[in-house]
């Protein structure tokens, strides 16, 4: 979350440079088009048989990560309660067992579990250790987003995605690509993870090929030659609360201080479990609009069928 500024940028892209591809993740260029001409000349044969659905029946493990940058200059009300209501959320109403959930907070009086560089790394790493097939996983961030220039060519945008640990000013920030390398390509097939990005340009954060519309028109999101390398044959699901080129929102529901989309995806499930990737997408959008700008984006590592409905 929430605000992108450019006093901590430290070699990210100014402000102002928010503004190159205002269309954000839904932009489709030319070389978005060229990937789409390869998969239609026989690579979309290899990418719909490369990859499982997980059924989500084996073990679950999740990862719940919320930092207000707590007496920072650019702190946060809303995420440390993001990451109790997620953790309350998977407890309550997915079957997860809380020793089997990780929790990270800047608030919490062990700071061996404060979200520095480091351990928010550590967490990944936790979570997919020992992954198998049909395991559910969840990793939830909730905090600050930024983007920096991309120096390996595999975003269309030419921006990578960013995020910011509590120690972001000694230590730095987790770019997508790790994130991408830590916890989507150690997964073995049928793996489920499903990942919540409560954050500013958090579109393609994890670096996934495949985005979607409400319609669920899929729209290819790297370069021509990273999607391939950025496919797995895991079963990887991103929602992210808003577009490569929007911030998101840090508000207060029933008097409690949440991140908008944190709060969204929570209030529709619990209101439904029963629903599709299509229509959870447009659930939490409907949530959001018209008090909040930012559009919610779903992601994956493989091409989905939206209709079918979306477990945890």
């Amino acid at each position: 979350m929430y605000h992108h500024w450019k006093e901590h940028r430290k070699g990210h892209a100014a402000s102002s440079n928010r503004e190159v591809d205002p269309s954000g993740s839904q932009h489709v260029g030319s070389e978005s088009q060229h990937v789409q001409d390869d998969l239609d000349r026989g690579v979309r044969d290899v990418v719909r048989h490369i990859f499982q659905y997980s059924k989500c029946t084996g073990r679950k493990k999740a990862v719940c990560i919320g930092i207000n940058y707590i007496g920072q200059k650019h702190e946060l009300k809303g995420c440390i309660n993001d990451a109790r209501h997620v953790h309350d959320f998977l407890l309550n109403h997915c079957n997860y067992k809380n020793e089997n959930i990780m929790v990270l907070t800047d608030g919490d009086a062990n700071k061996r579990r404060w979200p520095t560089k480091e351990n928010m790394l550590g967490a990944m790493q936790w979570l997919v250790k020992d992954a198998h097939t049909h395991d559910s996983l969840f990793f939830h961030y909730s905090g600050h987003g930024g983007r920096t220039p991309d120096l390996d060519g595999d975003e269309i945008s030419g921006f990578d995605e960013v995020i910011y640990p509590v120690d972001y000013l000694k230590n730095g920030t987790i770019i997508d690509d790790i994130l991408h390398d830590f916890l989507v390509r150690p997964l073995p097939m049928g793996c489920r993870l499903t990942a919540l990005f409560d954050c500013c340009h958090s579109g393609t954060v994890l670096d996934l090929p495949f985005s979607y519309d409400t319609r669920g028109k899929l729209t290819l999101q790297v370069t021509k030659k990273a999607y391939r390398k950025k496919m797995s044959p895991a079963d990887v699901i991103c929602w992210s609360g808003s577009k490569d080129g929007q911030t998101s929102a840090d508000t207060f529901q029933g008097g409690v201080a949440v991140g908008a989309m944190s709060y969204a995806f929570i209030k529709s499930l619990r209101a439904n479990h029963n629903q599709s990737y299509q229509g959870l997408l447009n659930s939490v959008r409907t949530i959001l609009y018209p008090r909040y700008s930012q559009t919610p984006q779903l992601g994956s590592s493989h091409r989905i069928d939206t209709k079918i409905r979306f477990i945890i």
